[in-house]
């Protein structure tokens, strides 16, 4: 199962839930998908979704996943790298309304730079990634949890604090 979560905020992320709806209809996409979707107003057609979960139907769907497609927000990423998932990043970005800033490009670039997660920016790089990781090709490592929670924690963190102010907002 392919797991997409979106995060809570009151913004929309139509352009990833249509451009998976797309792959899904074109039989590009053949596991199942679920998507927790939030403030979206898109609804999926050809795959499952819910528009908000619980904790523990998100850490279910986390550990039954054998892929995550998450937002770019620095709390999603890094459940699902703790998890042991492998993630496709796609920052929400300011220019499709989907966030009044690009801070979450700064956020998937980090986890990029490790070889953590890829990322998508644009959609058609979508199919590209999902086949990568479900053909074993994908550029990444995994994440390993050697006493670096202290660490992630403190990124985690710094980039809330950061950007406590954006979210305020």
């Amino acid at each position: 199962m392919i797991f997409v979560c979106v995060g809570s905020r009151q913004y929309q992320f139509n352009r990833l839930l249509k451009k998976l709806d797309e792959l899904v209809e074109q039989g590009l996409i053949k596991e199942d998908v679920f998507a927790q979707i939030g403030e979206s107003d898109y609804k999926p057609k050809y795959y499952s979704y819910k528009k908000f979960i619980t904790p523990e139907e998100y850490d279910q769907y986390i550990n039954q996943s054998i892929l995550v497609i998450s937002h770019g927000g620095s709390g999603s990423v890094i459940k699902a790298l703790k998890a042991g998932k492998q993630v496709i990043a796609v920052p929400r970005l300011a220019k499709y309304k989907e966030h009044i800033n690009d801070h979450q490009l700064q956020i998937v670039e980090t986890f990029v730079s490790n070889k953590y997660v890829l990322a998508v920016y644009e959609m058609d790089e979508l199919y590209g990634a999902i086949k990568a990781y479900m053909e074993k090709t994908a550029d990444v490592v995994k994440y390993e949890n050697r006493n670096t929670d202290s660490i992630v924690d403190r990124i985690d963190i710094f980039i809330q604090k950061t950007f406590k102010g954006i979210y305020a907002q």
